[in-house]
């Protein structure tokens, strides 16, 4: 589907590349490095969507005709935001800490133009089977999941073999929740 106005993913994730790509989007990559720190009083289902207008404003000085499409996923357990590991002992940690449990995906997503602003979060929930050390290990080593918030990438390995149910968008848990996105477009 070809919009009218020209396309601008705030985004160098592959994934949300990906995904606007399969569902018919034509658009052009601009991310910028964005600072990803929050109030720390923030209610956790708020970060995200917080972030991903922190990124939509940092490419607004560029936008002319375009609409700028900017998201930020977030994992929480237990009111903890897991963010992306820094090393393999932060991903080890976050994977045992998912391990056996429920947790909640969330996506903020901002759609940015020079007269409008359209921002939103899309909830997944995510449930694990026990997964053990050695299959952490193996997974970790594989796919080296240090660009994934929450260490774990639904589509890969990990997902295929731990994950025993979803409640809500699996595009949502790939980092975008494309169906929303397509409706607000439409809708812009």
């Amino acid at each position: 589907m070809n919009s009218k106005r020209k396309l601008i993913l705030a985004s160098n994730s592959p994934r949300r590349q990906q995904l606007l790509k399969d569902a018919g989007f034509d658009f052009q990559v601009k991310a910028s490095d964005v600072d990803e720190s929050f109030p720390t009083d923030m209610p956790s289902l708020e970060v995200a969507k917080f972030l991903a207008e922190k990124k939509a404003l940092a490419l607004e000085s560029i936008v002319t005709d375009e609409i700028i499409i900017a998201a930020d996923t977030i994992v929480i357990i237990e009111n903890q935001i897991l963010g992306k590991p820094q090393d393999k002992d932060e991903a080890m940690r976050m994977l045992q800490k998912l391990s056996a449990r429920e947790h909640i995906v969330a996506t903020g997503v901002c759609l940015l133009s020079k007269n409008k602003k359209i921002s939103f979060t899309d909830s997944t929930v995510v449930t694990f089977r026990s997964i053990s050390e050695k299959e952490i290990d193996y997974y970790i080593e594989h796919y080296k999941p240090y660009d994934k918030a929450g260490a774990y990438g639904i589509q890969e390995w990990i997902g295929m073999i731990g994950i025993e149910k979803i409640n809500g968008s699996y595009f949502n848990v790939v980092g975008l929740p494309i169906h929303k996105v397509y409706n607000e477009l439409l809708n812009f």
